[in-house]
């Protein structure tokens, strides 16, 4: 058994029974072949995968853990991929249709989130292990103190599903806290968001910095002196805004904006 290292927030899983339980949470299996995982470590995860009928690729930043791979996974050897995952540029390794899965390094994993939202195009659907308080970050609903940006972001373009929580005894070493298992499963109009993303990350980022604030007042930097300020929407917090609303935020911001500019321009 190799130790596991904290530079990589690496808490091996030992659980048969959650592996397992994992490799099975894919759900649109019949829509893809290529699979990623992210993180193997030791390949408790990885060899339930190779049972699935994919064309399974890891990716592995620990090199240790890539020798070790190789040498318990030999049949895998072609499709390990030796690399941060943050830096890989997906679809040249992947294509553009495939999962990712894994038991996400705790230190990374917001990233590995965004990540995956910025090659939307190419992940019809994830499954990861994340730490429980995170998890349920990402799937939270509007009006839940742990709504937040990532919530937003990750709901505009997925559906977000908590499917169960793992003790710290399924790992070594056991993490100080619960981890869970969630599963993103792209919308079919994820394309068309109905604003522009640009404006919609800012918003959201914005709004959230300044969470216990209404929003006229967090969006006067965008849209100082505006009648429009005094609206209903303006009033509420952002943890009480669903994903629609702040596409409608967006729009409202963005239109503003342009009028404005427009009176300028016209004086």
């Amino acid at each position: 058994m190799m130790k596991a290292k904290k530079s990589y927030g690496q808490h091996f899983l030992t659980s048969e029974v959650i592996s397992e339980r994992i490799a099975d949470s894919l759900e649109l299996t019949d829509t893809y072949n290529d699979v990623l995982e992210v993180g193997p470590g030791q390949g408790m995860l990885t060899k339930y995968l190779l049972k699935g009928n994919y064309n399974l690729k890891v990716v592995e930043a620990d090199r240790d853990m890539v020798t070790y791979l190789n040498l318990h996974y030999p049949e895998l050897s072609e499709n390990i991929i030796s690399e941060d995952f943050l830096k890989l540029k997906l679809e040249e390794v992947m294509g553009d249709n495939f999962a990712v899965i894994g038991n996400f390094p705790y230190n990374i994993s917001s990233q590995i989130v965004f990540k995956i939202l910025i090659c939307r195009d190419f992940v019809p659907e994830m499954v990861g292990m994340f730490q429980k308080e995170m998890a349920e970050r990402i799937v939270a609903p509007p009006g839940s103190k742990t709504y937040g940006v990532i919530s937003v972001l990750t709901q505009a373009f997925y559906d977000g599903k908590y499917l169960f929580t793992v003790k710290p005894g399924s790992f070594n070493p056991p993490p100080r806290v619960n981890s869970a298992v969630i599963r993103l499963t792209r919308k079919p109009n994820y394309e068309d968001l109905g604003c522009d993303h640009k404006l919609f990350r800012q918003i959201v980022k914005l709004s959230f910095g300044q969470r216990r604030k209404m929003l006229r007042n967090t969006m006067k930097s965008l849209i100082k002196g505006s009648p429009i300020l005094e609206e209903p929407l303006f009033r509420e917090r952002p943890e009480q805004l669903s994903v629609e609303a702040f596409i409608e935020l967006t729009n409202l911001v963005e239109q503003t904006r342009n009028e404005m500019e427009k009176t300028i321009g016209e004086g």
